[in-house]
């Protein structure tokens, strides 16, 4: 019977489990977006709001509290610098689960894991990335036109 007994196991031992979340949670810190199942995503949901209330604690010790969780020291000046500050005035729910289909392989239920209001950083990420694809569209369309233009390459075998 699993009476009081709280938590999600996530079907790995403990040591893997808690590899995998410190994973998962540095990624949301770095990429303020991420896509996995529901139920990490629900698993990984306190151990993200501990982290950003230590960040708004903004002390000595809270920073080396969330080193000592955080796989990176970019996840942490990320988290003390600008996740934390974001949510000066709001206590608790920095994240949002929305619910985006099915996996393919084992048919498990995916969700974007965000924190709230990131959506015009995510656009302003979008659009650079968008910029970038239509750029690096235009330097192959126009080295192809001028290959088009050159003709057909000599064989020198002949």
């Amino acid at each position: 019977m699993r009476h009081r007994k709280a938590g999600y196991k996530l079907g790995r031992n403990t040591s893997h489990r808690r590899a995998m979340l410190r994973n998962l949670v540095t990624s949301i810190i770095l990429e303020d977006r991420v896509e996995t199942t529901i139920t990490k995503a629900k698993a990984a949901r306190p151990h993200v709001e501990k982290l950003i209330t230590l960040g708004k604690r903004g002390d000595l010790h809270a920073r080396r509290q969330a080193l000592a969780y955080l796989q990176t020291r970019e996840a942490v000046s990320r988290l003390f610098e600008t996740v934390a500050p974001r949510y000066g005035d709001r206590n608790g729910g920095y994240l949002r689960i929305v619910r985006s289909g099915f996996q393919k392989g084992d048919g498990a239920e995916k969700a974007f894991v965000e924190m709230l209001g990131v959506e015009k950083l995510l656009e302003e990420k979008r659009e650079k990335r968008a910029e970038a694809r239509a750029k690096r569209r235009e330097t192959i369309d126009k080295a192809m036109a001028e290959q088009d233009e050159q003709g057909p390459p000599s064989d020198p075998a002949k």
